[in-house]
């Protein structure tokens, strides 16, 4: 057999592919089950996906004894093997947060399929979710260009749909058509910006595309640079980083509950760990042109944000759910941050603890944002237009509730008793501090302060006397679990934050 043959046989981990496999797999059986139970036994198919993604999380603990690759190949001039997919405590961490977040998603459509006066489809309801589960955990472990824009749409497409699901809904159908337009946009223009690094590179590696493309002919040098520069807008598409954010309110709201709940949080979870992979890992050498791109976006994006959510929270008639998006979007530049200051070091341990605390900031942002979504598909079942307004008194109708998201809002805005929030906080300060990036650190500062007032406006709003005659909120079985598992994330997080803040300590490449 000859050297070139012997390098293109795959050896197949599928232990490290099981996470993935078993999502995507439980959501086809959903899918054909659907084709053949009666009606009445529709929210079976519920219970299915909600074990399936249960058991998929449970696949990762075999994982951590140490890191695998697979669908490997060793080139011709490469002087070690290369990988499109690579089970690291990156890629565990960030799969557990997937899972972990349409976990909690599936659980909050148990009910809300069951309320929807519209007769979502149940069936596609659940293969698309399961679906865009599957690209979504895929996407961490790709290590290759072609794999990380595959695993992209696979997590992106199925979303596009579920937005638009609900059928004679206009709101739907627009949030699905801008949702469609802007994340065909940003494919588009991230096809566009891995041909020229492919171009100028002659691979698409991530790790091959780090060594080469230091080395690339001085007049194909412009055209690497478009290459990381269209490649990064793409990226911002996804991550919902202004100016190009305009899709994610409309979106939010116009979307089912559950399905806004995942876009902000899994959705999120993808656009950065690409913007990651892409960054850190593949163009570390383009530093100079990413770094100052990223800070201006993170600066740009969390003060945007974050008034945008403030002109939502002075006005109770406005809708919580398009503030909780355009909290987001606030939420989305501290996100940045640390990845903006990975740029500004030679150290690779250094740069890996900038992204170590984007990574505790996310995993923290996951917990208590789907917990806030979770008290707000409570809200919901009783006040179908879920205004900031309809949380009034919430603490005299149900006080665990009121409890619960009150606690959520101070972590996202970073006041103990939300000490997860505090301390996640302080490692983007750090961070960003550590960078040298001064100016930055003053931006975070003051949008922080910004954010205080719409949160702590809604908190108190939570505790005042109700006006007129009280709603109750029943809580349901799944929903009662989702605010449970939220809940407990939250707080176990605040008593012992070393859980997750030791990502930022270590570093992850």
């Amino acid at each position: 057999m000859s050297p070139l043959a012997a390098s293109a046989v795959q050896s197949v981990d599928w232990l490290a592919l099981a996470p993935t496999v078993l999502t995507a797999a439980v959501g086809l059986l959903v899918l054909v089950a659907d084709l053949f139970l009666a009606e009445a036994r529709k929210p079976l198919l519920g219970w299915v996906s909600v074990a399936g993604l249960a058991a998929s999380g449970l696949l990762l603990l075999p994982l951590l004894d140490g890191d695998r690759a697979t669908f490997c190949v060793r080139e011709a001039d490469a002087a070690t093997r290369a990988c499109s997919y690579t089970v690291d405590t990156f890629t565990l961490v960030i799969q557990f947060l997937v899972l972990g977040g349409a976990l909690l998603t599936a659980l909050l459509s148990v009910t809300a399929l069951k309320d929807s006066a519209r007769g979502l489809p149940e069936g596609e309801y659940w293969f698309l979710l399961l679906s865009s589960a599957a690209g979504a955990a895929l996407l961490p472990a790709s290590r290759d260009l072609a794999t990380l824009v595959v695993a992209l749409e696979v997590a992106s497409l199925p979303a596009f749909a579920l937005v638009g699901l609900r059928h004679g809904d206009r709101k739907s159908s627009e949030a699905a058509l801008k949702f469609f337009l802007s994340s065909v946009t940003a494919t588009a223009v991230t096809l566009m910006g891995i041909s020229f690094l492919y171009a100028t590179t002659g691979t698409l590696y991530l790790t091959e595309i780090a060594d080469r493309v230091q080395h690339v002919d001085s007049q194909f040098h412009t055209l690497a640079q478009a290459g990381v520069v269209l490649t990064l807008i793409g990226f911002a598409f996804k991550t919902a980083a202004v100016p190009f954010h305009f899709w994610v309110p409309d979106t939010y709201v116009g979307a089912p509950l559950p399905i806004a709940a995942y876009l902000s949080v899994v959705g999120k979870a993808v656009g950065f760990t690409g913007l990651i992979l892409v960054t850190v890992v593949a163009l570390p050498s383009y530093a100079d042109v990413w770094g100052p791109a990223l800070a201006a976006l993170a600066a740009l994006t969390m003060t945007v944000g974050n008034v945008g959510a403030l002109r939502q929270g002075v006005a109770r008639a406005h809708s919580a759910v398009r503030l909780l998006a355009w909290s987001s979007v606030g939420q989305a530049g501290y996100l940045l941050v640390p990845i903006a200051a990975a740029a500004y070091t030679d150290d690779s341990g250094e740069a890996g603890h900038a992204v170590g605390s984007t990574v505790a900031y996310a995993l923290m942002y996951a917990a208590v944002n789907l917990g806030a979504f979770a008290v707000a598909a409570l809200v919901g079942r009783a006040h179908a237009r879920n205004r900031v307004a309809d949380y009034r008194g919430l603490y005299a109708t149900n006080p665990l509730a009121a409890l619960l998201l009150a606690f959520f809002l101070l972590c996202l805005a970073g006041l103990p008793p939300g000490v997860i929030g505090l301390f996640a906080k302080v490692t983007v300060f750090s961070a960003v501090v550590d960078a040298g990036l001064g100016w930055l650190a003053v931006v975070m500062a003051v949008n922080v302060v910004i954010a205080l007032f719409y949160y702590l406006k809604w908190t108190a709003l939570l505790f005042r006397a109700p006006e007129g005659e009280p709603v109750r909120h029943p809580l349901p079985a799944p929903l009662t679990a989702a605010l449970a598992l939220t809940g407990i994330v939250g707080i176990a997080l605040s008593g012992a934050p070393q859980l997750v803040l030791r990502f930022a300590d270590t570093g992850l490449f």
